[in-house]
C-alpha cells in the first residue's frame, strides 16, 4: 500500500486535521524513511514499513487489526508513528495490535488517537506485546477527544518481556473531555526485564476514569515502576488501581499514585496492591490524594492571577 491509498487523500486530510491538533506531526506519517500505520474509523487508509520492521494488517468488524514485527537484532532509529481517528459523529471502533519486538531489537512507538469531532463513540483497542531477550520497547501513546463527553474508551493492553527485555508504556489524555475512560496494563516481567508504566489523565465535569496497571515481577532480579496522575475536577469520578506481585527473588517494584482533586462533587478513589510470594522480593507504593497545593496558589494569586488562573497554572505542570 502507499502512504496514503490515492482514493482515501481527502479523508487523510481532514484525520491530518485532527492529528496535528492532538499535537502529531503529520510530516512523518508522509516520511517514506518513517514505519506507520494511519487508521480512519474500521479501515486502514495509508501504510508504510522500513527495513527490520514487518507490518501485516487487516479489517474487522467494526474495525481494523495490525500484527508490527521488529525483526532479531533491528534497532529502528526513528519511532514508528500510528495515527488513529474517527471522523464521524457517531459509532464504533476496534483496533487490535500484535507487537512483536524479537530479540535484540529496539523501537519506539507514537501513537495519537483523535476523535475532535465524536459526541457519542466506543473506541475499544486490545493490545498483545512480546518483546524478547535484550530487546526494548517504548510505547507512548497521547489521546484528542472532544468536548461533547461522549467518548467511551476501552484499552486493555498486555504484555510478556522475556529475560533483559525493556518495556515502557505511557498513555496521555489531558487536554480534552475524558469521557468514559478504562485503562488496563498488565506485564509479565521474567529475569531481569524492566517495565515502567505511566498515566496522565485530566478529568472534568461529569467523566468516569478507571485505571488499572499491574506488574508481575516473575522473573530473577525483575524489576517495575506503575505511576499515575490522575487530576480531578467539577465531579469527575475516578477509580485507580495499581498491582506489583512480587514472585521471584531479588525483584523490585514500585508504584505510585498521585491525584489531585478540585470541586465538591468529585469522587476520587486509589488502590495500591502489593503481594509477595518470595521473601527475596522488595515492594514500595506511594500514594496521595489531595487538593491543589494551597501554598503555590496563594503565591500566584499574590502575583496578580485569579484563582482560576493560578489553579490551572498548577495543574498543567503537575501533568507536564
Amino acid at each position: 500500500m502507499d502512504i496514503i491509498a490515492p482514493n482515501y487523500s481527502k479523508e487523510f486530510e481532514k484525520l491530518a486535521e485532527a492529528y496535528e491538533k492532538s499535537g502529531g506531526d503529520t510530516s512523518k506519517l508522509l516520511d517514506k524513511r518513517v514505519a506507520s500505520i494511519i487508521i480512519s474509523g474500521n479501515k486502514i487508509i495509508g501504510l508504510n514499513s522500513v527495513d527490520g520492521v514487518k507490518i501485516e494488517s487487516g479489517s474487522q468488524e467494526k474495525g481494523v487489526w495490525a500484527k508490527i514485527k521488529i525483526l532479531k537484532g533491528k534497532k529502528i532509529d526513528m519511532p514508528i508513528h500510528l495515527c488513529t481517528g474517527f471522523l464521524g459523529k457517531e459509532g464504533e471502533q476496534r483496533v487490535n495490535f500484535d507487537f512483536v519486538v524479537e530479540d535484540g531489537a529496539s523501537v519506539k512507538f507514537i501513537s495519537h488517537c483523535s476523535f475532535p469531532w465524536s459526541t457519542k463513540l466506543t473506541h475499544k483497542m486490545v493490545a498483545t506485546v512480546q518483546i524478547g531477550k535484550n530487546a526494548s520497547m517504548i510505547y507512548e501513546d497521547e489521546h484528542f477527544h472532544s468536548e461533547a463527553g461522549g467518548i467511551t474508551l476501552i484499552s486493555d493492553t498486555h504484555a510478556v518481556v522475556d529475560d533483559g527485555g525493556e518495556y515502557k508504556n505511557s498513555f496521555e489524555l489531558t487536554k480534552t473531555r475524558v469521557g468514559t475512560l478504562k485503562v488496563r496494563v498488565d506485564v509479565d516481567l521474567k529475569k531481569n526485564a524492566v517495565a515502567e508504566l505511566e498515566s496522565k489523565i485530566r478529568g472534568k465535569k461529569n467523566d468516569e476514569i478507571a485505571i488499572i496497571e499491574s506488574l508481575g515481577l516473575n522473573g530473577r532480579g525483575a524489576r517495575g515502576i506503575a505511576k499515575s496522575t490522575v487530576v480531578a475536577t467539577d465531579e469527575t469520578h475516578a477509580r485507580i488501581v495499581n498491582e506489583a506481585f512480587g514472585n521471584a527473588p531479588y525483584s523490585k517494584g514500585h508504584i505510585e499514585c498521585n491525584e489531585i482533586t478540585k470541586g465538591e462533587k468529585v469522587d476520587v478513589s486509589t488502590l495500591p496492591v502489593l503481594k509477595v510470594t518470595n521473601d527475596l522480593a522488595e515492594l514500595t507504593h506511594e500514594a496521595s490524594i489531595g487538593r491543589v497545593n494551597s501554598k503555590q496558589l496563594n503565591t500566584l494569586m499574590a502575583k496578580g492571577m485569579s484563582e482560576d488562573e493560578a489553579t490551572e497554572f498548577i495543574i498543567k505542570g503537575i501533568l507536564k
